[in-house]
């Protein structure tokens, strides 16, 4: 066991990390935070994705150990109290989801975009969501989510 000291959605904590542990299973079974989904265990289908200084990550193959000294946000951080990000807002504007589990993975990876990118064209919200994966196919909703989600955000 190592303790690493990280800001979990804007929380400052001290974890107790086994060796080799991924950062998804610490996540979600040592604190709690469901957000980000197993899925293929490979990081091919992005159901786990979650922010790591900015950056998304695959959580399921990220070790927790680099998380040290880092900042993670998941879904359950995205939002600013009870006023959800305006990528969350769109998704359910648009209703770009049907069974909802790649959801939270698909906004923390569209939020990475739109953090380097403010007003991504189709085909590049296309390019950088390709990591993840949709079951339910609704991929051209959740394209016009993240336009939207851009376009309101530039608007501020």
């Amino acid at each position: 066991m190592a303790a690493i000291d990280w800001t979990v959605n804007g929380q400052r904590r001290r974890t107790d990390v086994a060796a080799g542990a991924m950062l998804l299973d610490v996540l979600r079974d040592e604190l709690k935070l469901t957000g980000a989904k197993p899925g293929c265990g490979e990081g091919a289908c992005g159901a786990c994705t979650v922010l790591l200084d900015g950056r998304a990550v695959k959580a399921c193959v990220t070790p927790a150990l680099s998380a040290r000294n880092k900042t993670v946000v998941t879904i359950e951080g995205l939002a600013r109290g009870e006023e959800l990000h305006p990528l969350q807002q769109a998704f359910l504007d648009v209703e770009a989801y049907q069974c909802g589990y790649c959801t939270p993975g698909m906004i923390l990876g569209a939020a990475a975009l739109l953090e380097r990118e403010p007003a991504p064209g189709e085909a590049r919200v296309r390019q950088a969501l390709e990591g993840h994966i949709c079951r339910c196919g609704t991929y051209p909703r959740i394209v016009e989510a993240v336009r939207r989600a851009a376009l309101e955000m530039r608007r501020g």
